[in-house]
């Protein structure tokens, strides 16, 4: 079943950045390449209009989305905001991640703050992007110091426009050693592949609230720049035996930097028979969304890992730790309590 039929939850994307990093740039490539997903828009702070990514992917501008039968521009404040969100997320409109592009002199801490607090039920954060010009990082950073503050709370950063430099090393180490375990993708004009941040081509089967689609298609179908995912790694986990819990927990608690993403389904076995758990992560957010197996399906968790600079070996070697070791565990009431932190609105002990 697909999440807009479901009711699952739909991710919300902040992206920030400093005047002129290009962040409308990259929204509109996003736009371009969302493989039919349905993209929902809140731009500049401005306005909310609903999206289709395929027919209108270009007309973005500043402040306004241009439609073929009107224009909407709407000042948008912090008690506006989930207004505007239940809108885009409402199952009529069909949207499938809603992209939120604060003003360049906006505080992201603050728009990251009202999507975590929402009480929308049907969305869920989908990390903050901060862009970065790398052309004038340096001078940016020394009139506006608060720009150390954002890239330590991002969960991706996209180091924009380095064709513009010489040699883009120096921006791109020093822009790590202020992030705080996030991932850093280098890119130019903004072309930084969507899977990065959402799944294209809603399918039948989903993970989470995110698609377990092909994540490794040939991008040369689909746009005339190809090799994008080169910027990232990713890491396909399957596993017919149960997740020992704890494990799992002690796993992702400490993953490391630049894994940007996890989603996938979990199977903890004996320590919940009537459930597997989708599971999605972004950036150090972390939940789990527990959900009868279907009729007949297989039994097996399935995961994919996506981020940058990742040791693939060693993380697929610390999951196969996860997996359980066939012992009984139906009597451990404590043994699903890390999971169950994660668990929105958990109503009990899983069974």
């Amino acid at each position: 079943m697909s999440e807009r039929s479901s009711g699952r939850q739909i991710p919300v994307v902040v992206l920030a950045g400093f005047l002129g990093s290009g962040k409308t740039t990259l929204l509109n490539h996003l736009l371009h390449r969302s493989g039919g997903s349905r993209i929902g828009a809140l731009v500049n702070d401005f306005g909310a209009v609903e999206i289709d990514a395929m027919a209108v992917a270009g007309a973005l501008g500043d402040s306004t989305v241009s439609l073929g039968n009107g224009c909407l521009c709407c000042a948008v404040d912090a008690s506006e905001l989930d207004e505007y969100l239940e809108r885009l997320a409402r199952p009529s409109a069909g949207i499938d991640v809603i992209v939120i592009e604060a003003s360049g002199l906006a505080e992201p801490q603050e728009l990251v703050r009202m999507v975590l607090a929402s009480e929308l039920p049907n969305i869920v954060y989908g990390g903050l992007v901060e862009v970065v010009d790398a052309a004038e990082f340096d001078e940016t950073r020394a009139a506006h110091p608060g720009i150390d503050r954002h890239l330590a709370l991002a969960d991706l950063v996209v180091v924009n426009k380095i064709d513009r430099v010489d040699d883009p090393e120096p921006v791109l180490k020093t822009v790590r050693d202020l992030v705080d375990r996030a991932a850093v993708v280098p890119a130019t004009h903004g072309r930084v592949d969507p899977e990065f941040l959402f799944d294209c081509r809603p399918s039948e089967e989903r993970i989470g609230q995110l698609s377990f689609d092909d994540l490794h298609r040939d991008d040369q179908e689909h746009d005339a720049h190809p090799h994008l995912h080169a910027g990232y790694d990713t890491l396909s986990f399957v596993s017919g035996r149960p997740l020992d819990p704890r494990r799992l927990i002690a796993f992702l608690d400490g993953r490391p930097p630049g894994l940007y993403r996890i989603k996938g389904y979990v199977d903890f076995g004996p320590y919940d028979v009537r459930n597997r758990y989708a599971v999605h992560a972004v950036g150090r957010f972390l939940r789990f969304y527990p959900e009868p197996w279907p009729a007949g399906a297989g039994r097996a968790t399935q995961l994919v890992l996506i981020g940058t600079g990742l040791d693939t070996g060693a993380l697929r070697a610390e999951l196969d730790g996860c997996v359980s070791d066939g012992a009984p565990h139906t009597d451990d009431e404590a043994g699903m309590w890390g999971v169950l932190r994660y668990v929105q609105e958990a109503e009990g002990p899983a069974a």
